[in-house]
């Protein structure tokens, strides 16, 4: 009879029994449309049927991964709705409290804390409410056996999605854990701060020991000059003594006369002046080196002292060179007098070590020139160390003050020279920087602040 029985769906070809279509008035066109709709209807709730079944999945996955995310907190976690009664806990908390879940759900939040935390717990909802924050509090949770455990506690509001306060969230580390967290931070500063120490001993030591040909050769000098003034003194003093002895002895003003020719006594009196003063000055200077030594070996705390800028570029340029087999020249551009007062055996080291860096720059290079300027600026004294080596690579400018970075071979540098300077010079409140010149070479400036007082 209809065509439209042989359609498909759930209630295509079902007529009521002992019904049938009025054929004449358009009956078959209005049963069509309502099957058509009943089919409509099915496929509509299949498909709501589907994206239910799908939505439910999707909830389960991400309650099950909210349950795996809050178990797997060390933090206490507690919800709570909008009068203070608890819906959700952490096994965190279970532990802390010695209770489950179950027997949580529904109890003030206060009833968890001991008595003297309860009155702060218990007036963060109204302080959400009024200011919408509440700050970090120290309250202690009532444990098992009267076990009290002590918590750093935070707390948020919980709002719906139109931005109503519908409770709060309450997340509490343990302070001994804390405690723990820290002693062990603490530890690694100390093991970092000693590691740092014993780096910077150990590149001094091993500047240190570049540099003993070079300070052996500037201590040779006033010592020769020391022991040769000590033994013409010697023979001046032998002299005296046997003219002394023979005016003892009473001779003849003819005899004394011709002893005193023989004796050169005029000589002796016109030397043993300067040869006393020269021995001190040697003696002097000898002390000077021994004590720069000390003072650039040492890893004490260094006080502040008045010394002389340019005496002190002049040693590191000399303790450097002369340990160069083949030495580059020195120019040194800067003020003969320049005084500050300041770390005189950091400030030593650095430049020994900027000193060296450009050395070991133009080795083998029979041109090379190392110019070293200084000056007071703004507060500041400026140091800059140039050579008209290759300079640095531009892809290692930036990491040439990093530790044990260094561009020689193995086994030829330790590549803590400029990291300790950098250190050294930021240590005294100043700067270390480098950078490459524009006609060639590199150029190193340390910049320290001086002491206003010190004489200019």
């Amino acid at each position: 009879m209809l065509s439209s029985m042989d359609k498909s769906g759930p209630f295509a070809g079902k007529l009521p029994r002992g019904k049938s279509l009025p054929i004449g008035d358009g009956g078959e066109d209005v049963w069509i449309d309502v099957i058509q709709k009943m089919d409509e209807v099915y496929a509509e709730l299949v498909r709501s049927q589907t994206e239910l079944e799908e939505k439910n999945v999707r909830l389960e996955e991400a309650h099950d991964f909210i349950g795996s995310v809050l178990a797997a907190m060390t933090d206490v976690v507690i919800v709570c709705d909008a009068d203070g009664l608890i819906q959700q806990v952490n096994p965190a908390l279970e532990s802390a409290a010695g209770r489950r879940e179950s027997e949580l759900l529904g109890l003030p939040v206060t009833d968890i804390f001991d008595e003297a935390s309860r009155a702060a717990v218990a007036g963060f909802l109204p302080e959400l409410k009024n200011s919408g924050s509440v700050a970090q509090h120290d309250v202690c949770l009532a444990g098992p056996d009267q076990g009290n455990a002590l918590v750093s506690v935070n707390c948020t509001p919980r709002r719906d999605s139109r931005g109503r306060l519908v409770g709060m969230v309450l997340v509490g580390r343990p302070i001994g854990e804390l405690q723990r967290a820290y002693r062990e931070l603490d530890a690694a500063h100390q093991k970092l701060t000693q590691t740092q120490q014993r780096m910077l001993v150990s590149e001094k030591m091993a500047a240190l020991g570049r540099l003993v040909a070079g300070v052996a050769h500037e201590l040779n000098n006033p010592i020769s000059f020391v022991f040769g003034n000590m033994y013409a003194l010697k023979r001046y003093g032998e002299a005296l003594t046997r003219y002394l002895a023979a005016c003892d002895e009473g001779g003849s003003r003819e005899e004394m006369e011709e002893l005193r020719k023989q004796l050169k006594i005029d000589r002796v009196l016109h030397d043993i002046g300067p040869l006393v003063d020269g021995t001190l000055e040697g003696a002097e200077r000898v002390r000077d080196i021994v004590q720069d030594l000390r003072r650039f070996s040492s890893n004490q705390e260094e006080t502040l002292e008045t010394f002389n800028v340019t005496r002190l570029v002049r040693t590191a340029a000399d303790w450097v060179i002369k340990t160069q087999r083949v030495k580059p020249s020195v120019r040194l551009d800067i003020p003969d007098k320049l005084e500050i007062r300041g770390r005189k055996g950091q400030l030593h080291q650095i430049l020994v070590n900027l000193v060296q860096n450009a050395a070991d720059m133009l080795e083998g290079n029979p041109g090379g020139e190392i110019v070293i300027s200084g000056e007071k600026v703004d507060g500041e004294v400026v140091i800059r160390v140039v050579d008209n080596g290759p300079g640095i690579p531009p892809d290692r400018i930036d990491k040439i003050f990093e530790p044990f970075f260094t561009t020689k071979p193995i086994g030829e540098g330790t590549g803590l020279g400029l990291y300790v300077s950098y250190n050294m010079a930021v240590k005294q409140g100043g700067d270390l920087t480098a950078a490459n010149r524009p006609e060639g070479g590199a150029e190193f400036t340390v910049r320290v602040p001086f002491d206003d007082n010190a004489p200019a």
